[in-house]
């Protein structure tokens, strides 16, 4: 019985991002195609937040792993830069996961990002409008830090990007 694109959709929702865990990839929106290809052979690319970075042959490997885990004989998984990512491509769902990591999600864009969406942010611990970006610059490029009033929380923001 041949495998279904749906099921291999389903499958890669367990692999989570290895620098956010409580997220998956496919919820990131890092992976970006997938074909199945005969009866046992499965193509996935992706495409990473950012083109450098350092964990991208370890998605590749989770990505294989998880596919070879689940009965596909041949695996190919190939990452991709011809069509950016961008923070939109992050699900509902994945923005929720984002906040339970206690990261501010990034706001929905039209393709450009305003000084309107990076100063209306949302603490994630307390729902506060009440908060100050200390520096544009976070302990990754896609990041931000941020100190909420209301409820004296730091954290950080996963930056929009377009």
């Amino acid at each position: 019985m041949a495998i279904t694109e749906s099921e291999i959709w389903q499958a890669l929702e367990v692999v989570k991002d290895p620098e956010i865990p409580t997220i998956s990839m496919t919820d990131m929106g890092i992976i970006t195609k997938v074909e199945v290809r005969g009866e046992s052979s499965v193509y996935v690319e992706m495409t990473p937040t950012f083109v450098g970075c350092p964990a991208i042959k370890m998605m590749e490997q989770l990505v294989h792993d998880r596919l070879i885990e689940v009965g596909i004989k041949e695996v190919i998984v190939k990452t991709t830069l011809d069509k950016p990512w961008d923070s939109n491509k992050i699900s509902e769902r994945g923005l929720l996961c984002l906040k339970k990591h206690g990261l501010a999600p990034p706001p929905k864009h039209q393709g450009e990002i305003t000084d309107e969406l990076l100063e209306n942010i949302t603490c994630p611990f307390c729902e506060s409008k009440n908060v100050e970006m200390k520096s544009p610059f976070g302990p990754t490029l896609c990041r931000s830090l941020h100190y909420c009033n209301n409820c004296l929380q730091a954290f950080e923001q996963f930056k929009p990007i377009v």
